[in-house]
Protein backbone atom coordinates (compact mmCIF):
# COMPACT_ATOMS: atom_id res chain seq x y z
CA UNK A 1 0.00 0.00 0.00
CA UNK A 2 1.42 3.32 -0.78
CA UNK A 3 0.48 7.06 0.59
CA UNK A 4 0.62 9.69 -1.70
CA UNK A 5 0.90 12.95 -0.48
CA UNK A 6 0.42 16.09 -3.39
CA UNK A 7 -0.81 19.73 -3.34
CA UNK A 8 2.29 20.67 -1.56
CA UNK A 9 5.22 22.56 -1.79
CA UNK A 10 8.38 20.02 -1.18
CA UNK A 11 11.95 20.70 -1.05
CA UNK A 12 13.60 17.61 -1.81
CA UNK A 13 17.45 18.75 -1.49
CA UNK A 14 17.18 20.91 -4.50
CA UNK A 15 15.29 23.75 -6.10
CA UNK A 16 13.03 24.24 -7.37
CA UNK A 17 10.14 22.93 -4.76
CA UNK A 18 8.12 19.90 -6.02
CA UNK A 19 4.74 19.43 -5.74
CA UNK A 20 3.89 15.78 -4.09
CA UNK A 21 5.92 12.84 -2.64
CA UNK A 22 4.64 8.83 -2.83
CA UNK A 23 5.60 7.10 0.26
CA UNK A 24 5.95 2.89 0.54
CA UNK A 25 6.57 0.09 2.87
CA UNK A 26 8.98 3.15 4.84
CA UNK A 27 10.76 4.72 2.02
CA UNK A 28 10.20 7.46 -0.77
CA UNK A 29 9.44 5.57 -3.63
CA UNK A 30 8.72 9.18 -6.04
CA UNK A 31 9.17 12.75 -5.45
CA UNK A 32 7.19 15.21 -8.55
CA UNK A 33 4.31 16.80 -9.70
CA UNK A 34 0.51 16.15 -7.99
CA UNK A 35 -0.60 14.82 -11.70
CA UNK A 36 2.35 12.70 -12.08
CA UNK A 37 1.98 11.11 -8.31
CA UNK A 38 -2.05 10.60 -8.81
CA UNK A 39 -1.50 8.73 -11.80
CA UNK A 40 0.13 5.86 -10.00
CA UNK A 41 -2.65 5.59 -7.41
CA UNK A 42 -3.94 1.85 -7.57
CA UNK A 43 -6.56 0.27 -5.54
CA UNK A 44 -6.34 0.45 -1.67
CA UNK A 45 -3.53 3.37 -1.38
CA UNK A 46 -4.11 6.17 0.81
CA UNK A 47 -4.23 9.71 -0.98
CA UNK A 48 -2.81 12.94 1.68
CA UNK A 49 -3.58 16.19 -0.19
CA UNK A 50 -1.14 19.00 1.75
CA UNK A 51 -3.24 21.85 0.91
CA UNK A 52 0.02 23.96 -0.04
CA UNK A 53 2.05 23.01 3.42
CA UNK A 54 5.78 23.01 2.96
CA UNK A 55 7.31 19.29 3.48
CA UNK A 56 11.03 18.85 3.92
CA UNK A 57 13.02 15.88 5.23
CA UNK A 58 13.26 15.48 8.90
CA UNK A 59 15.50 17.55 10.55
CA UNK A 60 18.53 15.97 11.60
CA UNK A 61 20.60 17.33 15.11
CA UNK A 62 24.00 16.55 14.66
CA UNK A 63 25.46 16.74 17.98
CA UNK A 64 23.29 16.94 21.48
CA UNK A 65 23.03 14.88 24.52
CA UNK A 66 19.68 12.89 24.26
CA UNK A 67 19.78 11.20 27.73
CA UNK A 68 20.93 14.20 29.35
CA UNK A 69 17.91 16.12 28.07
CA UNK A 70 15.31 13.40 29.19
CA UNK A 71 16.90 14.12 32.70
CA UNK A 72 17.12 17.55 32.41
CA UNK A 73 13.14 17.39 31.52
CA UNK A 74 13.20 16.20 35.04
CA UNK A 75 15.12 18.16 36.95
CA UNK A 76 14.05 22.43 37.59
CA UNK A 77 14.01 23.90 34.70
CA UNK A 78 16.16 27.08 35.60
CA UNK A 79 16.65 28.04 31.90
CA UNK A 80 13.43 29.84 32.00
CA UNK A 81 13.72 31.07 35.08
CA UNK A 82 17.58 32.74 34.79
CA UNK A 83 16.27 36.81 34.72
CA UNK A 84 18.08 36.86 37.99
CA UNK A 85 20.01 34.89 40.73
CA UNK A 86 16.86 35.07 43.13
CA UNK A 87 14.52 33.84 40.18
CA UNK A 88 16.80 31.01 40.07
CA UNK A 89 16.89 30.53 43.99
CA UNK A 90 12.61 30.47 43.69
CA UNK A 91 12.77 28.23 40.72
CA UNK A 92 14.76 25.13 42.92
CA UNK A 93 12.57 25.80 45.95
CA UNK A 94 9.10 25.11 44.30
CA UNK A 95 10.78 22.62 42.48
CA UNK A 96 11.93 20.73 45.79
CA UNK A 97 8.22 21.83 47.28
CA UNK A 98 6.76 19.63 44.54
CA UNK A 99 8.78 16.72 45.01
CA UNK A 100 8.76 13.92 47.53
CA UNK A 101 12.59 14.39 49.21
CA UNK A 102 13.28 10.54 49.59
CA UNK A 103 17.17 9.62 51.56
CA UNK A 104 19.84 9.99 49.13
CA UNK A 105 17.68 12.25 46.80
CA UNK A 106 19.27 15.37 44.98
CA UNK A 107 17.67 18.72 44.38
CA UNK A 108 18.76 18.90 40.91
CA UNK A 109 18.23 22.17 38.29
CA UNK A 110 19.72 22.81 34.87
CA UNK A 111 20.17 26.40 33.26
CA UNK A 112 20.76 28.65 34.61
CA UNK A 113 22.96 31.74 32.83
CA UNK A 114 24.53 34.62 35.36
CA UNK A 115 24.92 36.67 31.94
CA UNK A 116 21.41 37.10 31.83
CA UNK A 117 21.22 37.98 35.37
CA UNK A 118 19.40 41.41 36.35
CA UNK A 119 21.65 43.37 38.99
CA UNK A 120 24.65 41.34 39.51
CA UNK A 121 25.83 38.85 37.29
CA UNK A 122 28.07 36.55 39.07
CA UNK A 123 27.51 32.88 39.30
CA UNK A 124 25.53 31.16 42.33
CA UNK A 125 27.58 30.07 45.11
CA UNK A 126 27.16 27.80 48.16
CA UNK A 127 25.59 29.87 50.41
CA UNK A 128 23.69 31.08 47.28
CA UNK A 129 22.21 27.85 47.28
CA UNK A 130 21.71 26.96 51.29
CA UNK A 131 19.05 29.26 50.59
CA UNK A 132 17.10 26.29 48.99
CA UNK A 133 18.52 23.75 51.65
CA UNK A 134 20.42 23.03 54.30
CA UNK A 135 19.73 19.50 54.61
CA UNK A 136 19.53 18.15 51.45
CA UNK A 137 21.98 18.10 48.62
CA UNK A 138 21.17 20.66 45.55
CA UNK A 139 23.00 20.75 42.43
CA UNK A 140 22.54 23.61 39.80
CA UNK A 141 24.42 23.13 36.39
CA UNK A 142 25.03 25.91 34.41
CA UNK A 143 23.43 26.28 31.07
CA UNK A 144 26.63 25.27 29.00
CA UNK A 145 26.84 22.33 30.92
CA UNK A 146 30.55 22.95 31.88
CA UNK A 147 29.57 24.32 35.65
CA UNK A 148 27.88 23.24 38.38
CA UNK A 149 27.02 24.91 42.14
CA UNK A 150 26.01 22.84 44.91
CA UNK A 151 25.05 23.85 48.41
CA UNK A 152 27.32 23.58 51.85
CA UNK A 153 25.11 20.47 52.39
CA UNK A 154 26.35 18.62 49.39
CA UNK A 155 29.96 20.11 50.12
CA UNK A 156 29.98 18.10 53.65
CA UNK A 157 28.82 14.37 52.00
CA UNK A 158 31.67 15.06 49.29
CA UNK A 159 33.92 15.52 51.44
CA UNK A 160 35.29 18.37 49.62
CA UNK A 161 36.95 20.80 52.10
CA UNK A 162 40.14 23.54 51.84
CA UNK A 163 42.61 20.20 51.43
CA UNK A 164 41.20 18.70 47.97
CA UNK A 165 43.02 18.51 45.63
CA UNK A 166 42.13 20.29 42.20
CA UNK A 167 41.45 17.28 39.30
CA UNK A 168 43.31 17.34 36.64
CA UNK A 169 41.37 18.83 33.27
CA UNK A 170 38.80 20.75 35.96
CA UNK A 171 38.83 23.19 38.95
CA UNK A 172 37.35 23.30 42.16
CA UNK A 173 36.21 26.73 42.77
CA UNK A 174 37.68 28.17 46.35
CA UNK A 175 36.70 31.61 48.21
CA UNK A 176 39.28 32.83 50.92
CA UNK A 177 41.04 29.50 51.25
CA UNK A 178 37.48 27.24 50.93
CA UNK A 179 35.17 25.59 48.32
CA UNK A 180 32.61 28.17 46.83
CA UNK A 181 30.63 25.17 45.63
CA UNK A 182 31.18 25.94 42.06
CA UNK A 183 32.69 23.04 40.01
CA UNK A 184 34.41 23.55 36.54
CA UNK A 185 34.99 20.76 34.07
CA UNK A 186 36.58 17.46 34.77
CA UNK A 187 35.64 18.27 38.67
CA UNK A 188 32.08 18.14 38.04
CA UNK A 189 32.91 14.73 38.05
CA UNK A 190 33.21 14.89 41.79
CA UNK A 191 29.71 15.56 42.17
CA UNK A 192 28.53 13.77 39.81
CA UNK A 193 29.45 10.23 40.96
CA UNK A 194 28.18 11.11 44.10
CA UNK A 195 24.55 11.61 43.12
CA UNK A 196 22.71 8.37 42.46
CA UNK A 197 22.48 6.40 39.14
CA UNK A 198 19.23 5.68 37.43
CA UNK A 199 18.73 2.32 36.54
CA UNK A 200 17.79 0.79 33.08
CA UNK A 201 14.04 1.24 33.23
CA UNK A 202 14.63 4.95 34.42
CA UNK A 203 17.04 5.49 31.15
CA UNK A 204 14.21 4.19 28.99
CA UNK A 205 11.96 6.77 30.60
CA UNK A 206 14.08 9.49 30.14
CA UNK A 207 14.88 9.01 26.40
CA UNK A 208 11.49 8.30 25.35
CA UNK A 209 10.37 11.77 26.85
CA UNK A 210 13.68 13.44 24.97
CA UNK A 211 12.46 11.36 21.82
CA UNK A 212 8.71 12.91 21.95
CA UNK A 213 10.02 16.56 22.82
CA UNK A 214 12.31 16.09 19.44
CA UNK A 215 9.80 14.57 17.81
CA UNK A 216 7.75 18.45 18.77
CA UNK A 217 10.40 20.01 16.87
CA UNK A 218 10.11 17.98 13.56
CA UNK A 219 13.57 16.41 14.76
CA UNK A 220 13.11 12.58 13.29
CA UNK A 221 17.51 11.94 13.58
CA UNK A 222 20.03 12.94 15.98
CA UNK A 223 23.73 12.64 17.18
CA UNK A 224 23.95 12.30 20.26
CA UNK A 225 26.34 12.12 23.20
CA UNK A 226 24.99 9.87 26.28
CA UNK A 227 28.17 7.71 27.63
CA UNK A 228 28.93 10.40 29.82
CA UNK A 229 25.06 11.82 30.97
CA UNK A 230 25.61 10.01 34.21
CA UNK A 231 28.62 8.25 35.39
CA UNK A 232 27.12 4.99 37.35
CA UNK A 233 25.82 4.33 34.21
CA UNK A 234 28.12 1.93 32.02
CA UNK A 235 27.78 2.21 28.48
CA UNK A 236 26.52 -1.38 28.25
CA UNK A 237 23.43 -0.23 30.31
CA UNK A 238 22.77 2.43 27.33
CA UNK A 239 23.16 0.27 24.08
CA UNK A 240 20.52 -2.28 25.67
CA UNK A 241 18.18 0.64 26.29
CA UNK A 242 18.37 1.73 23.26
CA UNK A 243 18.15 -1.64 21.26
CA UNK A 244 15.16 -2.68 23.92
CA UNK A 245 12.99 0.47 23.12
CA UNK A 246 13.82 -0.17 19.09
CA UNK A 247 12.59 -4.07 19.60
CA UNK A 248 9.46 -2.58 21.47
CA UNK A 249 8.71 0.33 18.57
CA UNK A 250 9.09 2.87 20.51
CA UNK A 251 11.87 4.78 19.56
CA UNK A 252 10.80 7.69 17.45
CA UNK A 253 14.30 9.12 16.55
CA UNK A 254 17.32 8.13 14.56
CA UNK A 255 20.07 7.62 16.81
CA UNK A 256 23.78 7.79 16.47
CA UNK A 257 25.60 7.72 19.42
CA UNK A 258 28.90 9.60 19.74
CA UNK A 259 30.44 7.55 21.87
CA UNK A 260 32.27 9.59 24.52
CA UNK A 261 35.11 7.80 26.20
CA UNK A 262 38.10 9.43 28.21
CA UNK A 263 40.68 6.57 28.38
CA UNK A 264 42.11 4.63 25.53
CA UNK A 265 41.65 1.42 28.32
CA UNK A 266 37.81 1.88 27.85
CA UNK A 267 37.69 2.72 24.62
CA UNK A 268 39.86 -0.20 24.08
CA UNK A 269 37.05 -2.50 25.64
CA UNK A 270 34.32 -0.76 23.56
CA UNK A 271 35.78 -1.55 20.20
CA UNK A 272 36.77 -5.08 20.90
CA UNK A 273 33.10 -5.74 22.06
CA UNK A 274 32.72 -5.26 18.66
CA UNK A 275 31.66 -1.70 18.47
CA UNK A 276 32.84 0.23 15.76
CA UNK A 277 31.41 3.37 13.55
CA UNK A 278 28.62 1.81 11.55
CA UNK A 279 27.26 -0.97 13.30
CA UNK A 280 24.32 -1.31 14.99
CA UNK A 281 20.70 -0.83 12.43
CA UNK A 282 19.05 2.56 11.26
CA UNK A 283 17.65 3.48 14.73
CA UNK A 284 20.16 2.99 16.85
CA UNK A 285 24.16 3.06 15.45
CA UNK A 286 27.41 3.47 16.49
CA UNK A 287 29.02 6.40 15.46
CA UNK A 288 32.39 8.08 16.57
CA UNK A 289 34.61 8.32 19.15
CA UNK A 290 33.68 11.90 21.25
CA UNK A 291 35.93 13.34 23.35
CA UNK A 292 35.60 16.72 25.18
CA UNK A 293 38.67 19.21 24.14
CA UNK A 294 38.02 21.96 26.63
CA UNK A 295 35.29 23.67 28.20
CA UNK A 296 32.77 26.22 27.10
CA UNK A 297 33.16 30.51 26.29
CA UNK A 298 29.81 31.16 28.77
CA UNK A 299 31.79 29.89 31.97
CA UNK A 300 34.92 30.78 30.97
CA UNK A 301 36.79 27.33 30.62
CA UNK A 302 37.41 26.88 26.62
CA UNK A 303 40.77 27.10 25.85
CA UNK A 304 42.15 29.53 23.95
CA UNK A 305 45.73 31.12 23.46
CA UNK A 306 45.80 34.10 24.98
CA UNK A 307 43.81 35.17 28.33
CA UNK A 308 40.53 36.36 28.10
CA UNK A 309 40.04 39.48 27.41
CA UNK A 310 37.85 40.32 30.48
CA UNK A 311 39.40 37.60 32.82
CA UNK A 312 43.26 37.94 32.21
CA UNK A 313 43.77 35.72 34.97
CA UNK A 314 43.15 32.65 32.92
CA UNK A 315 43.07 30.95 29.49
CA UNK A 316 40.52 28.26 30.31
CA UNK A 317 41.22 24.64 30.80
CA UNK A 318 42.12 21.78 28.58
CA UNK A 319 40.60 18.59 29.74
CA UNK A 320 43.13 16.22 27.60
CA UNK A 321 46.73 16.43 27.32
CA UNK A 322 48.02 16.54 23.82
CA UNK A 323 49.47 12.46 24.54
CA UNK A 324 45.98 11.41 25.48
CA UNK A 325 44.25 12.98 22.44
CA UNK A 326 47.14 11.35 20.32
CA UNK A 327 46.83 8.04 21.69
CA UNK A 328 42.87 7.84 22.10
CA UNK A 329 42.42 9.49 18.25
CA UNK A 330 45.23 7.82 16.55
CA UNK A 331 43.46 4.61 18.01
CA UNK A 332 40.38 5.12 17.00
CA UNK A 333 41.47 6.23 12.97
CA UNK A 334 43.56 2.99 13.24
CA UNK A 335 40.12 0.56 13.79
CA UNK A 336 38.62 2.46 10.93
CA UNK A 337 36.61 4.90 14.07
CA UNK A 338 35.00 7.98 13.16
CA UNK A 339 36.03 10.63 16.12
CA UNK A 340 34.08 13.69 17.12
CA UNK A 341 36.10 16.52 19.36
CA UNK A 342 34.57 19.34 21.49
CA UNK A 343 37.04 22.17 20.59
CA UNK A 344 35.71 25.51 21.43
CA UNK A 345 38.98 27.45 22.42
CA UNK A 346 41.57 27.44 19.72
CA UNK A 347 44.43 26.53 21.66
CA UNK A 348 42.30 23.61 21.80
CA UNK A 349 41.71 23.25 18.73
CA UNK A 350 45.52 23.70 17.54
CA UNK A 351 45.62 20.73 19.74
CA UNK A 352 42.96 18.44 18.27
CA UNK A 353 44.33 19.53 15.03
CA UNK A 354 47.62 18.21 15.75
CA UNK A 355 46.23 14.88 16.70
CA UNK A 356 44.23 14.42 13.72
CA UNK A 357 47.01 15.39 11.46
CA UNK A 358 48.96 12.81 13.81
CA UNK A 359 46.80 10.14 13.21
CA UNK A 360 46.15 10.19 9.34
CA UNK A 361 50.09 10.57 8.58
CA UNK A 362 50.41 7.03 10.48
CA UNK A 363 47.08 5.61 8.88
CA UNK A 364 46.31 7.87 6.11
CA UNK A 365 42.14 7.12 5.25
CA UNK A 366 40.28 9.12 2.87
CA UNK A 367 37.04 8.96 4.33
CA UNK A 368 37.39 9.19 7.85
CA UNK A 369 34.80 12.22 8.48
CA UNK A 370 36.32 13.03 11.67
CA UNK A 371 35.23 15.94 13.26
CA UNK A 372 34.94 19.20 14.77
CA UNK A 373 31.85 19.45 17.64
CA UNK A 374 30.94 23.42 17.94
CA UNK A 375 34.49 24.82 16.29
CA UNK A 376 33.37 28.00 17.82
CA UNK A 377 37.12 30.22 18.19
CA UNK A 378 39.02 30.18 15.45
CA UNK A 379 41.93 31.47 13.59
CA UNK A 380 42.48 31.79 9.46
CA UNK A 381 45.39 29.26 9.80
CA UNK A 382 43.37 26.98 11.48
CA UNK A 383 40.27 27.06 8.63
CA UNK A 384 42.86 26.34 6.45
CA UNK A 385 44.38 23.35 8.36
CA UNK A 386 40.49 22.12 8.76
CA UNK A 387 40.07 22.26 5.03
CA UNK A 388 42.99 20.46 4.37
CA UNK A 389 42.56 17.52 6.83
CA UNK A 390 38.81 17.35 5.01
CA UNK A 391 37.30 17.53 8.60
CA UNK A 392 33.54 17.62 9.53
CA UNK A 393 32.20 20.43 11.17
CA UNK A 394 29.22 19.92 13.97
CA UNK A 395 28.04 23.58 14.23
CA UNK A 396 24.98 25.52 16.29
CA UNK A 397 24.03 28.18 15.19
CA UNK A 398 21.70 28.82 18.11
CA UNK A 399 24.42 29.29 20.24
CA UNK A 400 24.79 33.01 18.12
CA UNK A 401 21.68 33.69 19.93
CA UNK A 402 23.35 33.97 23.10
CA UNK A 403 27.44 34.21 22.51
CA UNK A 404 26.88 37.50 20.46
CA UNK A 405 26.24 39.30 23.57
CA UNK A 406 29.79 38.34 24.79
CA UNK A 407 31.86 36.98 22.54
CA UNK A 408 34.39 40.07 21.51
CA UNK A 409 34.52 40.95 25.64
CA UNK A 410 35.49 37.15 26.23
CA UNK A 411 38.20 36.93 23.66
CA UNK A 412 38.74 40.26 22.11
CA UNK A 413 38.20 41.98 18.63
CA UNK A 414 40.84 40.23 16.56
CA UNK A 415 39.80 36.56 17.65
CA UNK A 416 36.08 37.35 17.47
CA UNK A 417 36.60 38.37 14.00
CA UNK A 418 37.58 35.25 12.73
CA UNK A 419 35.21 33.00 14.77
CA UNK A 420 31.99 31.15 13.98
CA UNK A 421 33.03 31.19 10.40
CA UNK A 422 30.94 28.45 9.22
CA UNK A 423 30.33 30.09 5.98
CA UNK A 424 33.82 29.99 5.73
CA UNK A 425 34.51 26.34 5.86
CA UNK A 426 31.69 25.46 3.64
CA UNK A 427 33.08 27.78 0.92
CA UNK A 428 36.53 25.73 1.23
CA UNK A 429 34.54 22.34 0.42
CA UNK A 430 33.85 21.44 4.22
CA UNK A 431 30.93 20.03 5.17
CA UNK A 432 28.93 21.44 8.14
CA UNK A 433 25.95 19.91 9.64
CA UNK A 434 24.21 21.71 12.64
CA UNK A 435 22.44 20.73 15.91
CA UNK A 436 21.64 22.46 19.62
CA UNK A 437 23.88 20.32 21.86
CA UNK A 438 20.85 20.25 23.98
CA UNK A 439 19.86 20.45 26.78
CA UNK A 440 23.00 23.35 26.48
CA UNK A 441 19.86 25.08 24.26
CA UNK A 442 16.41 23.51 23.03
CA UNK A 443 16.48 21.09 19.59
CA UNK A 444 14.51 23.96 18.10
CA UNK A 445 15.68 23.59 14.32
CA UNK A 446 13.58 26.47 13.36
CA UNK A 447 15.05 29.21 15.91
CA UNK A 448 18.88 27.62 14.71
CA UNK A 449 17.60 28.29 10.93
CA UNK A 450 16.80 31.59 11.59
CA UNK A 451 20.14 32.22 13.94
CA UNK A 452 22.08 31.14 10.90
CA UNK A 453 20.35 32.96 8.45
CA UNK A 454 20.54 36.17 10.19
CA UNK A 455 23.84 36.40 12.23
CA UNK A 456 21.48 37.96 14.96
CA UNK A 457 19.97 36.76 18.44
CA UNK A 458 16.67 35.97 17.94
CA UNK A 459 14.14 38.75 20.09
CA UNK A 460 16.03 41.65 19.74
CA UNK A 461 17.27 40.91 16.57
CA UNK A 462 20.92 42.43 17.98
CA UNK A 463 23.51 41.88 15.11
CA UNK A 464 24.62 40.96 12.57
CA UNK A 465 27.78 39.52 13.97
CA UNK A 466 30.11 39.01 10.64
CA UNK A 467 27.26 39.16 8.02
CA UNK A 468 29.87 37.63 5.44
CA UNK A 469 28.81 34.43 7.37
CA UNK A 470 24.99 34.23 7.13
CA UNK A 471 23.79 31.05 5.42
CA UNK A 472 21.20 31.15 2.40
CA UNK A 473 17.73 29.71 3.95
CA UNK A 474 18.76 26.37 1.62
CA UNK A 475 22.32 26.14 3.40
CA UNK A 476 20.42 26.78 6.82
CA UNK A 477 18.18 23.79 6.09
CA UNK A 478 20.57 21.80 3.95
CA UNK A 479 23.04 21.59 7.84
CA UNK A 480 20.00 20.55 9.66
CA UNK A 481 19.00 17.59 7.10
CA UNK A 482 21.79 16.40 4.16
CA UNK A 483 24.79 17.61 6.11
CA UNK A 484 23.63 15.81 9.37
CA UNK A 485 22.92 12.78 6.68
CA UNK A 486 26.79 12.60 5.76
CA UNK A 487 27.99 13.33 9.41
CA UNK A 488 26.58 9.80 9.94
CA UNK A 489 27.80 8.01 6.43
CA UNK A 490 24.25 8.23 5.83
CA UNK A 491 23.88 10.43 2.65
CA UNK A 492 22.46 7.58 0.69
CA UNK A 493 19.74 6.72 2.95
CA UNK A 494 18.16 9.58 4.43
CA UNK A 495 18.40 13.51 4.32
CA UNK A 496 16.33 13.77 0.92
CA UNK A 497 12.93 13.45 -0.23
CA UNK A 498 13.85 11.04 -3.06
CA UNK A 499 13.19 7.67 -4.52
CA UNK A 500 14.85 4.86 -1.99
CA UNK A 501 15.27 7.28 1.04
CA UNK A 502 14.03 6.59 4.70
CA UNK A 503 10.61 8.77 4.19
CA UNK A 504 11.40 10.99 6.95
CA UNK A 505 9.73 14.15 7.03
CA UNK A 506 8.73 17.35 8.40
CA UNK A 507 5.01 18.87 7.93
CA UNK A 508 5.72 22.96 8.49
CA UNK A 509 2.64 25.45 8.99
CA UNK A 510 4.76 27.75 6.24
CA UNK A 511 7.46 27.75 3.01
CA UNK A 512 10.73 28.85 5.24
CA UNK A 513 12.02 30.37 1.33
CA UNK A 514 9.29 33.05 1.42
CA UNK A 515 9.29 33.65 5.27
CA UNK A 516 10.94 36.68 6.27
CA UNK A 517 14.40 35.63 8.04
CA UNK A 518 13.58 37.14 11.39
CA UNK A 519 10.44 35.07 11.48
CA UNK A 520 11.75 31.51 10.68
CA UNK A 521 11.25 30.62 14.10
CA UNK A 522 8.10 31.31 14.93
CA UNK A 523 7.18 28.74 11.49
CA UNK A 524 5.13 25.97 13.33
CA UNK A 525 6.01 22.24 13.18
CA UNK A 526 2.74 20.36 12.08
CA UNK A 527 3.75 17.05 12.08
CA UNK A 528 6.47 14.69 11.87
CA UNK A 529 7.19 11.33 10.37
CA UNK A 530 9.86 8.58 10.56
CA UNK A 531 9.80 5.50 8.49
CA UNK A 532 6.31 6.39 6.77
CA UNK A 533 4.87 6.40 10.63
CA UNK A 534 3.78 9.85 11.80
CA UNK A 535 5.23 10.53 15.33
CA UNK A 536 4.08 14.21 15.93
CA UNK A 537 0.76 16.14 15.33
CA UNK A 538 0.59 19.50 16.29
Amino acid sequence: MKTIYYNGQVYTGSLPLVQAFIEEEGKFTFSGTSQEALKQKEEGDVLVDLNGRFVCSGFNDSHMHLLGFGSALNSAQLASHTGSLQEVLDCLRAFKESRIIRENTWIMGRGWNQDYFAGEKRMPDRYDLDQVSEDVPVCAVRACGHCLVVNSRALELLGINAGTAQPEGGRIGMENGEPDGRFFDNAMDLVYDAIPAPDKEDVKDMLLAACRALNSYGVTSCQTDDYCAFRGVYWTVVNEAYRELEQEGKLTVRVYEQSNFTSLEELKKFVEAGNRTGTGSSRFKIGPLKMLGDGALGARTAYLSRPYADDPSTCGIPVFSQETLDEMIGYANEQGMQAAVHAIGDACLDRVLDAYEKALTACPREDHRHGIVHCQITRPDQLERIARLKLHIYAQSIFLDYDIHMVKERVGEELASTSYSWKTLMEKGVTVSNGSDCPVELPDVLAGMQCAVTRRTLKDHIGPYLPKQQFTVQEALDSYTIAGAKASFEEEVKGRIMPGMAADFVILGQNPFETEPEKLSRIPVEAAYVGGTQVYHA
